[in-house]
């Protein structure tokens, strides 16, 4: 297992700083082209302490216009937990737009279309040619919001600590210490989400 110090943690998000490498990925299932960048995520450093490879990036399908929203609270200071004094009163700024702004949750039935997250592989396969592998799973927002009364980003960040949670409980999971999910058996998870939860994962193989 490799040992990340904190100047290796630096040095990655020096590297692959915020909104960086833009490139556009097609997404499966009538999503499309979509342009993706690099955003902070744990993965970064999580799936090198358990999975060999060379570079791991996160990237989110942003949009120039909400990045550059994102760029303009930076820019103002808007974005720090440091309380400002505002008549006497001292308020983070950060919590002040996170109050200005909607809840997210809430936003459901004013969306529409499907969300996709997936891990992209690409390398080498066992017979030394290039291959590239995408796991995916993509969730439709009106169903999660018809069955769920819940927008698709929401329901499929809360199915993956259910299903984990469900593996520990049964011990299909098992380990001792602070242990990423990048460290336990991923077709034992994809198996219960096919099984128990009906969802399908899809897989895209080019070479």
């Amino acid at each position: 297992m490799n040992k990340l110090g904190l100047s290796d943690v630096f040095a990655r998000y020096a590297a692959d700083h915020l909104f960086s490498e833009p490139e556009v990925f097609e997404f499966p299932e009538g999503i499309g082209p979509v342009e993706c960048v690099n955003v902070e995520h744990e993965e970064v450093l999580l799936v090198p302490r358990w999975i060999k490879c060379k570079r791991v990036t996160f990237k989110y399908g942003l949009g120039d216009e909400f990045i550059e929203v994102l760029k303009t609270l930076h820019k103002l200071g808007l974005d720090s937990t440091k309380p400002v004094n505002v008549k006497g009163v001292p308020i983070s700024p950060r919590d002040l737009v996170a109050a200005a702004l909607p809840d997210p949750a809430t936003l459901g039935e004013k969306m529409s279309g499907k969300t996709c997250a997936g891990t992209w592989v690409k390398g080498y396969g066992l017979d030394g040619k290039p291959k590239s592998v995408y796991l995916y799973h993509v969730l439709d927002n009106e169903w999660s919001m018809r069955e769920y009364g819940v927008q698709a980003v929401v329901w499929q960040t809360a199915m993956n600590p259910v299903i984990a949670l469900e593996l520990l409980a049964t011990k299909a999971w098992q380990g001792s210490g602070v242990l990423g999910p990048e460290a336990f058996d991923s077709v034992k998870y994809l198996d219960l989400m096919e099984s128990g939860y009906g969802q399908k994962f899809g897989l895209r193989i080019d070479y």
